[in-house]
This record gives structure tokens, C-alpha cells and sequence, in this order.
């Protein structure tokens, strides 16, 4: 192997391992405690070795949200391998706030203010893709014109979010949140299957 190929290697299996240890500070004991120092002292390096990958705290927090995205993209893949369109959105439903409550202090990365609106919203765009590709599979089963998708996305996503926020806020719980959060969308689905014309 050139020596060139194992360099590359090797900086981008640091990235990961920088990534994982940024990761596990802010699961564990949440944002305040994510430094660029605690990082590198978790890993046993100094701080300048982590700026070669990351030029600051907010550079790494971006990694961590798109990390947050993908990791929650994977929790979703049994409920988007149902066949049933219905039963897709529900399990999809339970899925999201499950991880929400598997990974508060991640989750929360994702959808706060440690990362500027217009990159979180870029960094989130998969997941929103994900939500529309399954309301267009779910609308066209069902002949629904949803009319302005974007706002039926927001409506599923910001139903979920709520939902997702009570239950890591332990307001209600996260088992009672899931249950919730099946219901909420089962009757906003069934209200849109309700307003189409013949139905």
C-alpha cells in the first residue's frame, strides 16, 4: 500500500475515533461538558492533534449532528422496511422518539441551538428527505393530495419533535411518549385520508 493511502487512512480513522470520544463526552454528560481539551485528553493527545481534524467546537458539533442523523437514520430501518405504508409511518413514528430517548443529550444536538439554524437544517435535510420520500409513498397509496408536502412534512416532523421533547424531558416518559406519538400520527393520518375528496 503507498504511503500516501495509509496516511489518508490513518487521518481518517483518527477522525472517527475523535468523532466516537466526542460522541461518548456528550452522551454521557451532555454538551457543557464537550470540550476540544476534554476530547483530547479522553484520548490520551494534546489539543493540537484534535484541531488538525476539527478547526473548533463548532466545526465538531456540525460532525455531531450529521453523526446524530445517520445514527438515527439506522434505528429507522425496520419500521422503512415494512411494506405496509401505514404500518411504515407508525413504526417510523415510535422509531424516532425511541431514539430521542435512547440519545437525549445527542438528540438534543440535533435539534437545538449549538448549531446554527441554516447548517442544521442542511445537515438534517437526509432525514427530512427520508420523511418526504414516505409521506409520497403513503399519499400516493392512498390517492391523498397533500397539497404543499413541505408543510405536511413540518406537521409530521413537528408533531414527532413534541413528542420526542416530552418524553426526554421525562415530562411524560419515553415509553408513554412513543405510544403518544403513534397516536398523534395515526389521527393526523387518518384525518387526511378523511378531507380527500370521496372519502
Amino acid at each position: 500500500m503507498p504511503s500516501s493511502t495509509r496516511r489518508a487512512r490513518e487521518r481518517a480513522d483518527l477522525r472517527d475515533r475523535i468523532l466516537e470520544t466526542a460522541v461518548g463526552v456528550l452522551e454521557t454528560e451532555g454538551v457543557a461538558a464537550l470540550t476540544m481539551r476534554r476530547v483530547a485528553t479522553d484520548m490520551e493527545y494534546t489539543a493540537p492533534v484534535i484541531y488538525q481534524h476539527f478547526a473548533n467546537k463548532d466545526a465538531l458539533l456540525q460532525e455531531i449532528v450529521a453523526h446524530g442523523h445517520r445514527a438515527m437514520a439506522t434505528e429507522l430501518e425496520h419500521a422503512l422496511g415494512q411494506a405496509d405504508v401505514d404500518r411504515r409511518m407508525l413504526e417510523s413514528a415510535e422509531a424516532y422518539v425511541h431514539f430521542a430517548g435512547d440519545h437525549p443529550h445527542l438528540y438534543a444536538v440535533m435539534n437545538g441551538t449549538a448549531v446554527g439554524g441554516e447548517e442544521r437544517r442542511a445537515l438534517a435535510e437526509p432525514a427530512h428527505d427520508l420523511l418526504r420520500d414516505m409521506l409520497t409513498a403513503w399519499s400516493g397509496h392512498h390517492a391523498v393530495d397533500l397539497g404543499d408536502l413541505s408543510d405536511a412534512c413540518e406537521i409530521v416532523w413537528g408533531t414527532l419533535h413534541g413528542m420526542a421533547s416530552l418524553g426526554v424531558l421525562d415530562t411524560v416518559g419515553n415509553e408513554r411518549a412513543r405510544r403518544l406519538a403513534v397516536q398523534a400520527l395515526s389521527a393526523i393520518l387518518h384525518g387526511w385520508r378523511s378531507a380527500a375528496p370521496g372519502a
